[in-house]
């Protein structure tokens, strides 16, 4: 539907150059209306959103960086935000409840995301073309015929030669959790045995004569004691783990006593039975670390609420382990693309073939060059790109020569600083955008708030990329006027800038 047919209550039309305009028109929303309407049903619930109502409203929490609450009222306030979730007419009542954004985040998968983030650049490289400015470098150029495939470049007996920058890079998304430690993991996870206790014990008040006692006011003060130090030896550090452990054992072996005598497990929610598994692995785990003296172990939980997120050791300054998800991603002519998440760690450097492979899918040719950190430069990868034609960025392996040519120093240092536009796009996400420390608690509802903060940063390079090509355009039209100007003024002075503006 164009912007001009959004009918307003009073006289008026809406502005085709608005941004939310522009991303409506950017966004392929029909395309995967099917994809996403295939799992409801015709016959049972309620009909349903659209998948750009749905779609659309997580883009404008991102965009905007509101919470689900507020996302709701500025989309009931502003007719340009109900015309970018595809309605028809303004109204001032809320077109759903604001609950509605975690349905939509739960059905929409990280994948459809990523599906709808590449056919979206296709098209914003496709528009990038049809706009003939004097600034236009030679890979926007070539990277903005991306819509012909390898099989139609074939069918045309074309060879196509290595072309473009690739960059990859990997990072670590915080998840909205507290520090871990172990003793105060161990505290969380004895209150809630206690918790279920008590459930449990409701079910057979009458058959028990006394309930089983649990020494809660003795633990917690144990744990306080320890926890209120600001200085703790290992040896006391030691001794609290030991005494929390006892408790939550004595807890556990309550709670079969309890199902032995009648109580049932049934009664327990899906929430509550989950976290007493949570609650026995995160035993089995802490008793492991504390006989063995160890301080790591395999599919670490650090979280009750969250038992999905592992420590992350990245080696980073100030930041030695991150607790969340870990993606690596790849970069290309200002556009970024979310290729491997996992909650796990995980070697980055054995993604490298298939993002190259996905960038030959995507683009219909090898890259000219590889920008990657030092992780990535293995022999394997190495020569896998050396028969490909690829370059590598980065020194060579094996001892480094006495004698280095100006140029190979020269190319090394442009290597690095293109590299750092990944490294740009990370901060731009943690520090415009959520991923800095991500609000949702499900795992797969994770991934997608992850998934649309790269299709939002696409669309934010779109736009400003936009509005410069419309600046080239209206300083061109002015150009014999710039000209007379800057052979008379200074463009450091912020009156003769001034002056300048006003005459333009």
């Amino acid at each position: 539907m164009p912007a001009e047919s959004f009918e307003l209550p009073f006289e008026g039309k809406l502005s085709s150059d608005n941004r939310w305009v522009i991303m409506a028109d950017l966004i392929p929303w029909t395309e995967f209306e099917s994809e996403y309407s295939a799992g409801f049903s015709a016959e049972i619930g309620a009909p349903a959103k659209s998948f750009r109502m749905a779609l659309g409203a997580l883009i404008i929490k991102e965009k905007l960086g509101i919470s689900d609450r507020e996302t709701v009222e500025q989309i009931k306030e502003n007719p340009y935000l109900q015309y970018f979730i595809g309605m028809s007419s303004y109204s001032n009542k809320t077109p759903f409840d604001a609950s509605m954004l975690v349905h939509f985040r739960e059905r929409i998968s990280a994948e459809l995301v990523n599906n709808v983030n590449q056919e979206m650049v296709k098209k914003m490289l496709e528009l990038a073309s049809s706009i003939d400015t004097e600034k236009k470098t030679e890979d926007a150029r070539e990277l903005a015929n991306a819509a012909l495939s390898t099989e139609k470049a074939a069918e045309q007996g074309n060879t196509l030669r290595n072309r473009g920058k690739l960059i990859l890079d990997a990072t670590c998304v915080p998840s909205d959790i507290s520090y871990p430690t172990d003793l105060n993991l161990l505290n969380q996870a004895r209150k809630q045995t206690e918790r279920i206790i008590d459930l449990l014990y409701e079910q057979i008040k009458g058959i028990l004569e006394k309930k089983p006692r649990t020494y809660r006011e003795i633990a917690r003060k144990d744990y306080l004691e320890v926890a209120k130090k600001r200085r703790v030896s290992q040896k006391e550090r030691r001794k609290a783990i030991k005494k929390q452990l006892q408790y939550i054992k004595r807890n556990l072996s309550y709670i079969d006593q309890l199902i032995v005598a009648g109580a049932s497990l049934k009664s327990l929610t899906n929430r509550q039975y989950k976290m007493l598994l949570v609650v026995a692995e995160v035993y089995r785990q802490q008793l492991w670390l504390y006989e063995n003296k160890k301080q790591s172990i395999d599919d670490r939980i650090v979280s009750l609420s969250q038992p999905h997120i592992r420590p992350i050791v990245r080696g980073k300054a100030g930041k030695a382990v991150e607790f969340g998800a870990k993606l690596s991603a790849s970069y290309f002519d200002g556009y970024a693309f979310l290729d491997h998440i996992r909650w796990d760690n995980f070697n980055e450097s054995g993604d490298l073939k298939t993002q190259i492979e996905s960038f030959k899918n995507y683009t219909g040719y090898y890259p000219e060059s590889v920008h990657v950190d030092k992780i990535y430069r293995k022999r394997e990868n190495r020569s896998w790109c050396k028969e490909r034609g690829i370059r590598i960025s980065g020194v060579p392996l094996g001892r480094p020569p006495k004698n280095v040519s100006k140029e190979k120093k020269k190319q090394a240092l442009q290597d690095e600083r293109i590299r750092n536009c990944i490294e740009g796009k990370f901060g731009q996400a943690k520090r415009r955008f959520s991923l800095s420390r991500v609000m949702a608690k499900l795992p797969h509802t994770t991934l997608t708030v992850i998934a649309i903060t790269f299709l939002v940063m696409n669309l934010s390079t779109h736009l400003s990329r936009f509005f410069c090509a419309f600046l080239c355009l209206f300083w061109k039209n002015r150009h014999f006027l710039a000209i007379d100007i800057t052979k008379h003024y200074d463009f450091a002075s912020y009156r003769q800038q001034k002056l300048i503006f006003n005459l333009a």
